[in-house]
């Protein structure tokens, strides 16, 4: 494609989950649709590429490491238990090409035209693409003119101001995710999902590592129970937590043997920490610059651009969908996103987003699996609550499986009984949480939960006893 002007009823810029899942869904819809990425690897976006597949594909090789170290629990014995982290990057890397090479051909299952190269808004109804070739070089440039427009254009690493990551002693996940190198040593700032995922990566592989969180409990988006837990849990494995961390960004002094750091928590004493790695986990930004916002009437406040609830902009025929619309920042809820999006341009009636109800994971060792309301935020809303408990410890397959740190916790509402959130931490708990999310959507009361029927040995009957304990009904706890 080159110096041509191209006509649609749906153009799709940016390729991640919430770009495709927009896409694909259009065409499923009979819309002629085109998507822009400028990633000549492929489609899939951050996630893909440098974001959830991957880390999770480390992970998987740090749990089973972990196994292999605990053989003997189980009766086995295994020697020579060790780390190839050559190896471990290569099975990552060969994960993400074979997932994006399966995104990339759903393309031409839903109708799509795949158009690589690097879009920009001119106004709400068109865009201008700098085309690329197989091999990413510049191949022309293309004016797309469509009746909608959605706009998917993610989110990038953000780092502490005073705090430049150099890609060699101070780096982002992104550096991680391109490298097979494991440091003697590292501190982790910030302690949300992508900091304590590296932290428990890092550990399991041989690292030194100290994790720094700036809130009073690591996971702080999280319940209070869960954040206490994962930090008892952390704690015993041997990876140093300070909570309440405060650090001067311009104060790291970086050299040839490393780095250091002067920390301490809020009110209490500093001492110096040093480390071969700084990781810097400090959330994202919005990519909303250069990409042509200006030349529509889409409102950005805060970072995001504004949508209402079936992800329209300011501007009536530009949606916004994933991280650049703010929300929970999340794949999967991109992807329900960019489908809400499709179905609104197509006319067809939908669901309004709430997030409230939209599941969160964390992979972790222990995992974190989460949705809706927490205690807190129970009590902020006035709500009366009765809640259920039910620790791993107590259930016959976490004790099979020889991990039975966590718990799963079900809050409902004290008068009506319906579910008003679920906290997991445990052994694979992001497995469980779907059955929550059903729940949720269906406005399932704890009753009808515990009713349900687990099967037995199952790591699931851990929500279904703790569904029964919001009444004090457990007969196995």
């Amino acid at each position: 494609m080159s110096n041509e002007t191209q006509s649609y009823d749906v153009v799709v810029l940016g390729g991640g989950t919430g770009g495709y899942g927009a896409a694909f869904r259009a065409g499923q819809l009979g819309l002629k649709v085109a998507l822009v990425d400028d990633n000549p690897a492929g489609l899939g976006g951050t996630c893909l590429h440098i974001g959830c597949i991957p880390t999770k594909a480390m992970l998987a090789s740090a749990e089973l490491l972990d196994h292999m170290h605990h053989a003997s629990d189980f009766g086995l014995v295994v020697d020579g238990a060790a780390v190839d982290a050559e190896a471990i990057a290569k099975r990552r890397d060969k994960i993400v090409e074979r997932l994006v090479k399966g995104v990339t051909s759903l393309t031409k299952k839903n109708k799509v035209e795949y158009i690589v190269g690097r879009g920009k808004l001119e106004g709400p109804q068109q865009v201008r693409v700098q085309t690329k070739d197989a091999e990413g070089k510049p191949a022309g440039e293309a004016i797309l003119k469509a009746k909608d427009i959605v706009l998917a254009t993610g989110s990038r690493v953000k780092s502490l101001p005073g705090l430049e990551p150099d890609g060699k002693r101070i780096v982002t996940s992104d550096d991680v995710l391109r490298s097979s190198h494991i440091p003697a040593s590292i501190i982790v700032v910030g302690a949300g999902a992508v900091g304590v995922e590296f932290a428990s990566y890092y550990d399991d592989v041989g690292a030194e590592v100290t994790l720094l969180e700036y809130f009073p409990a690591v996971v702080p988006l999280e319940d209070a129970d869960v954040s206490k837990e994962m930090e008892r849990a952390f704690k015993k494995r041997g990876i140093k937590v300070i909570t309440s961390a405060r650090f001067d960004p311009a104060a790291v002094k970086a050299d040839d043997s490393g780095l250091s750091v002067t920390v301490g928590p809020e009110g209490g004493e500093a001492t110096e920490i040093r480390a071969e790695q700084m990781l810097v986990a400090t959330g994202r930004a919005a990519n909303i610059e250069n990409v042509g916002l200006e030349t529509t009437r889409a409102v950005v406040d805060k970072g995001v651009v504004v949508t209402d609830e079936q992800m329209r902009t300011a501007d009536p025929h530009l949606y916004a969908v994933g991280d650049v619309a703010g929300g929970l920042w999340l794949a999967h809820v991109a992807t329900h996103e960019g489908i809400v999006a499709a179905h609104a341009i197509a006319g067809e009636e939908t669901e309004a987003i709430d997030y409230v109800k939209m599941p969160r994971a964390t992979y972790s060792r222990p995992q974190v699996a989460s949705i809706g309301l927490t205690t807190q935020e129970c009590e902020e809303r006035g709500l009366k609550t009765k809640v259920g408990k039910m620790p791993m410890m107590a259930v016959g397959k976490a004790i099979i499986e020889g991990d039975t740190t966590g718990f799963v916790k079900v809050i409902a509402d004290a008068e009506t009984d319906e579910v008003l959130g679920v906290h997991m931490i445990g052994h694979h708990v992001t497995e469980l949480i779907a059955e929550s999310s059903t729940a949720m959507l269906l406005e399932a009361t704890a009753w009808e939960i515990g009713a349900a029927v687990h099967p037995h040995p199952t790591l699931s009957e851990a929500m279904g006893e703790a569904a029964m304990l919001v009444d004090g009904k457990s007969i196995n706890f």
